[in-house]
């Protein structure tokens, strides 16, 4: 077991259970691994938090909770790069920003899509799909 010392105490893992992600995520591209910190709906609710830079974490959500008709296309080349069959699961994934007014955002253009089998994760632009990287959560504004 190794520890982190990040902004929620200090955290112990296991270092051979850690989320790597290949190609970063989009404006923390040096960040490969992350660490999925537990919550008490483990599929609903997700932590990234990593372990290169203990003050980045990423609170991501599934958005189909909020948004039933969203779809992302998990092509052949994403799921050679998460190292998972087409039957193997995942969770496709939004991340979550909280604003100071108390409105809540999600990130439907670029989705994180996991793994767990293999502790991969990748996020992909969503090109040409009409979604927002700032979503309005419904009935989160005053």
């Amino acid at each position: 077991m190794k520890t982190l010392q990040t902004r929620f105490g200090e955290i112990s893992y296991d270092p051979k259970k850690v989320v790597h992600f290949p190609e970063g995520l989009i404006g923390f591209e040096q960040l490969r691994d992350f660490i999925v910190m537990p919550t008490k709906n483990d599929d609903v609710l997700f932590c990234f938090q990593s372990v290169e830079e203990p003050h980045v974490a990423f609170l991501l959500i599934n958005p189909a909770l909020f948004f039933p008709d969203y779809r992302v296309d998990v092509r052949t080349d994403i799921r050679e790069k998460l190292g998972i069959g087409i039957k193997d699961p995942h969770f496709i994934l939004s991340t979550i920003t909280f604003y100071q007014d108390n409105n809540v955002t999600l990130n439907l253009l670029a989705p994180v899509i996991y793994a767990p089998k293999t502790d991969r994760a990748v996020q992909i632009v969503s090109e040409n799909s009409g979604y927002q990287n700032k979503t309005p959560l419904p009935n989160t504004t005053k």
